[in-house]
């Protein structure tokens, strides 16, 4: 199943998608039921909430429930997960090409991570497909594109083993993790460049664990203007997610509803030679296998 957020008369609703691609406003069809406010709400209902949007999703593909189905045309897609009740998790140097990249651009001899190195972006980054990336002019001069894949917990867990992390998760979704390069030099750390307003576009929605048997085999890649940026596979993580999971629960109590952004491939911007950092204009198309795609346009 494939869950969307969607703007309706202002307001947020829940909605389904359907196997010829138009919406179930889940909010719509099951209203009164509190399962359905917002996403969250569905992960925390748990297997009882999931089977009743099985039910409906199934009853809106024979034809029934009508009044509840829009077409996709016709929908506004806001990110699954709009307002985060935390910040978004992130896992910065994951995949061993990028490390390398960073480090020949920086002129420095190139090192391992030997731990998941953890940083976080802020709720009110958050945007949807579609929506307009800032380009922050005057702010910083170098913005940066990272595609990544994103997961979204389901289960509630601290000290969480690597043998119980994947049955933790609810569902995986794609993540821009959308970056000013001199702003994270300038702070000699990450979230100042990494935390900015519009810096972490996320959808276009959901997809349940169950529809993704192995998360870590999954092409991932990402173009800007129709040019190929970034190319690679899930499985050339450093630190495969069921390790990120464990490492990050260490301590602290994972919560349904929690995004954990798992890292990115090489080919972004500033590595390049020349630097190539996003303009004006730009449209940048994140594509992960089995999940769909990403696509935003930087603002001024």
């Amino acid at each position: 199943m494939k869950f969307v957020t969607i703007s309706v008369g202002n307001a947020a609703h829940l909605g389904a998608v359907l196997k010829d691609g138009r919406i179930l406003d889940l909010a719509k069809a099951a209203a009164g039921d509190g399962a359905f406010k917002d996403l969250i709400a569905l992960i925390e209902a748990g297997d009882v909430g999931l089977k009743i949007a099985e039910r409906l999703v199934a009853s809106a593909d024979s034809g029934e429930l009508p009044n509840a189905v829009i077409s996709a045309a016709d929908a506004t897609l806001l990110a699954p997960i709009p307002s985060p009740r935390k910040n978004v998790f992130c896992v910065g140097r994951n995949y061993i090409e990028h490390v390398k990249e960073g480090y020949r651009a920086r002129g420095t001899e190139v090192k391992l991570p030997e731990y998941p190195q953890i940083f976080t972006k802020p709720p009110t980054a958050v945007i949807g497909p579609g929506a307009n990336i800032p380009l922050h002019a005057g702010i910083t001069e170098v913005l940066d594109y990272e595609v990544e894949l994103a997961v979204v917990i389901g289960r509630r867990g601290v000290n969480i083993s690597m043998d119980d992390a994947l049955d933790h998760i609810f569902g995986y979704t794609i993540i821009n993790d959308v970056t000013g390069r001199d702003l994270q030099r300038r702070h000699d750390q990450w979230f100042k460049g990494k935390g900015l307003d519009g810096s972490c576009p996320m959808g276009p929605w959901v997809v349940h664990r169950d529809d993704i048997p192995d998360p870590q085999a999954l092409d991932i890649s990402l173009t800007v203007n129709g040019d190929l940026r970034q190319n690679s596979n899930t499985k050339h993580m450093i630190f495969p997610i069921a390790r990120i999971i464990h490492d990050l629960s260490l301590g602290m109590t994972l919560e349904p509803g929690d995004v954990i952004a798992t890292g990115t491939p090489s080919g972004v911007g500033y590595a390049m030679t020349p630097p190539q950092p996003l303009k004006a204009g730009d449209v940048v198309k994140c594509q992960i296998e089995a999940i769909g795609t990403l696509e935003n346009r930087v603002s001024q």
